[in-house]
C-alpha cells in the first residue's frame, strides 16, 4: 500500500523543456520570462499590472508598502490564515488586529471587520481561505468609505472565481503564492497584482533595492546607465527559471481547477451521507478551486479531529490539521484582541484531505473508507 500525500505538484515534459531552454539562454537571473510570466499572469486573473516576487509573503510586504502602510497603523487581519498574513503588517511596524471569520467559508465578513475598525485601521487583509472566494464587495462597501485600503491575499486563490471573475479582479491590490502546495507553482515564488500603474511601478522597483534603472535594463546594455536608490528596498526578485514554469502551469490552471473540482464533488457526495463532518462547498457568490479541501470535524463524529487525522495516518495517508490560529502563536501572544469562537473551533476541528490531479479514484477511495469506517 504506497502512501497518498497531501498534495502533489503537476509537472511533465513541458515544465523541463522550459527550464531548459532558459538556461541555454544563459539568461537565468530576473529577465525576459519573468516580465512574460507578469503579463500572462495579469490577464488570466483580469488584474491590470503584474509584479514577479519570491513568495507570496514578500509580496504582502511590498503590498503594505505601496498601499502606505505605516508605523502605527492598525491592519485587520484573520488569525485564521497562515502566519504571513499577520507578518506582513507587522512588517512595516503597524499593529495587526485580529477579527473573527465565517463559520462555514472561513473568511472575513463584513460584521467581522466592522467590529474591530478603529480611527486607526489603514488597511483590511481578506484571504481567500484554502481558495474560498471572500465575499470582497461586502467588506468593501464598510471600508470604502472610511478610506481603508482592502488587501486581498489570494496565496490560494488562482482559478477561483467571485461573481463570475477571477479572484481578485475587483481589489485594489492582490497578492498569490506559487509555492509547491500551490496550484500554480514555481517551486518559489509569488506576484503582486493591483490596477494601480504607480503601485506597480513602485513594487517592481522596491523588489530590486529601490534601484532606479532595472537590473534586466541594466544587462542588457553595453554600457550599463548608472542607477540610483531613492529609497530603502528589498531583494524579492524572481528567476527566469521559475518564471519559465510558472508559464507553462498558468496554461495547465483550467485543466488542474476542474480536475480537483472533480475530485472536490466525490468528497462531498461521501461526506455529505457522514454524520458529523461537514465538507467545504462553494460559497453563494463563487465557485473554490480546491486548493484546499477541508473538513470540519463536529461532535457527532465517533472521533475528534486528531482521532481521525490518526486514523488516515495509520492508513498510510497523509492529511494535515485545519488553518493556524495566528493569535495563539508565542509571536503574537502578546497582541490584544477580541474573542474569536469561530476561529478556535475551525482551527481546532478541522483537516485537510489530500487532493491532487494524478489523484486515482483508487486512492480517494481509499480516504473515503477511512472517513467511513472510523
Amino acid at each position: 500500500m504506497s502512501r497518498i500525500n497531501v498534495m502533489q505538484p503537476w509537472f511533465g515534459p513541458e515544465e523541463v523543456a522550459a527550464v531548459s531552454e532558459v538556461i541555454a539562454s544563459g539568461w537565468v537571473a530576473q529577465g525576459p520570462r519573468v516580465a512574460a510570466f507578469e503579463v500572462a499572469f495579469a490577464e488570466a486573473m483580469q488584474a491590470g499590472h503584474g509584479v514577479a516576487t519570491s513568495s507570496c509573503t514578500t509580496a504582502l510586504h511590498l503590498a503594505m508598502v505601496v498601499a502606505g502602510v505605516r508605523a502605527g497603523d492598525e491592519v485587520v487581519v484573520p488569525s485564521f490564515s497562515f502566519i504571513a498574513t499577520t507578518n506582513a503588517p507587522t512588517y512595516v511596524g503597524a499593529r495587526p488586529v485580529f477579527a473573527d471569520v465565517d463559520p462555514v467559508t472561513g473568511n472575513l465578513t463584513a460584521e467581522t471587520v466592522e467590529a474591530v475598525l478603529t480611527d486607526r485601521t489603514r488597511a483590511v487583509v481578506v484571504v481567500d481561505q484554502g481558495g474560498v472566494p471572500v465575499d470582497l464587495d461586502a467588506i468593501r462597501a464598510v471600508t470604502d468609505p472610511r478610506g481603508i485600503v482592502v488587501i486581498e491575499d489570494a496565496a490560494c486563490g488562482a482559478g477561483s472565481t467571485y461573481r463570475g471573475r477571477p479572484v481578485g479582479a475587483g481589489a485594489d491590490v492582490v497578492t498569490w503564492s506559487f509555492h509547491p502546495r500551490k496550484i500554480v507553482t514555481t517551486g518559489e515564488g509569488g506576484m503582486l497584482t493591483t490596477p494601480h500603474a504607480a503601485w506597480a511601478q513602485r513594487a517592481r522597483r522596491l523588489r530590486e533595492h529601490a534601484m532606479s534603472v532595472s537590473a534586466a535594463d541594466r544587462h542588457a546594455s553595453v554600457l550599463a546607465p548608472a542607477e540610483e536608490y531613492p529609497e530603502v528596498g528589498y531583494n524579492y526578485r524572481m528567476t527566469d527559471l521559475q518564471a519559465a514554469v510558472g508559464l507553462v502551469q498558468l496554461g495547465r490552471l483550467p485543466e488542474v481547477v476542474a480536475r480537483r473540482r472533480e475530485i472536490a464533488a466525490t468528497y462531498a457526495k461521501h461526506i455529505g451521507e457522514i454524520p458529523g463532518l461537514r465538507a467545504v462547498a462553494d460559497p453563494a457568490w463563487g465557485t473554490c478551486n480546491f486548493q484546499s479541501f477541508w473538513v470540519e470535524v463536529t461532535s457527532a463524529y465517533p472521533l475528534d479531529r486528531d482521532g481521525l487525522l490518526a486514523c488516515l495516518a495509520a492508513a498510510d495517508i497523509s492529511a494535515r490539521r485545519g488553518i493556524m490560529a495566528a493569535h495563539r502563536q508565542p509571536a503574537y501572544a502578546g497582541v490584544r484582541h477580541v474573542p474569536l469562537p469561530v476561529t478556535e473551533r475551525l482551527t481546532d476541528g478541522t483537516l485537510i484531505l489530500p487532493v491532487f490531479h494524478q489523484m486515482s479514484e483508487s486512492e480517494q477511495a481509499r480516504v473515503i473508507d477511512v472517513l467511513v469506517g472510523a
